[in-house]
């Protein structure tokens, strides 16, 4: 499986995760220039999240949100700051969230990190 693919994958298994949590998904891999991309936009109630998402097949390497870097997370806050900025839905609210996905054939291990400042 290529690493195109297991984005992907783990981007569906997040907006499901989120849907299922009372979200409504809003946009998906929000691109802003040269600074990132936005995996997941989702709102719930008045409050509006930018979610990065971490899909691992197995933890070798570490835990999915270990590979969140302080730059990757600036970079997530400039896109959000934008996407803000020409949105026509206006929100109380805005936070950065990270999901973790942890899926082998034996289990499936979500983790949502809500809110993370850096």
């Amino acid at each position: 499986m290529s690493n195109k693919t297991k984005g992907k994958a783990g981007e569906d298994i997040a907006k499901n995760y989120l849907q299922k949590n009372g979200y409504e998904i809003l946009d998906t891999n929000f691109h802003y220039s040269r600074y990132g991309e936005i995996d997941i936009i989702a709102c719930k109630k008045d409050t509006i999240s930018f979610v990065e998402v971490k899909y691992r097949t197995k933890n070798t390497f570490g835990e999915g949100l270990e590979a969140i870097t302080k730059s990757k997370l600036e970079k997530i806050h400039l896109s959000a700051k934008y996407y803000l900025s020409i949105t026509k839905k206006k929100f109380k609210n805005y936070q950065i969230d990270a999901i973790s996905i942890l899926k082998n054939k034996d289990e499936e291990k979500i983790t949502h990190i809500k809110n993370i400042e850096f």
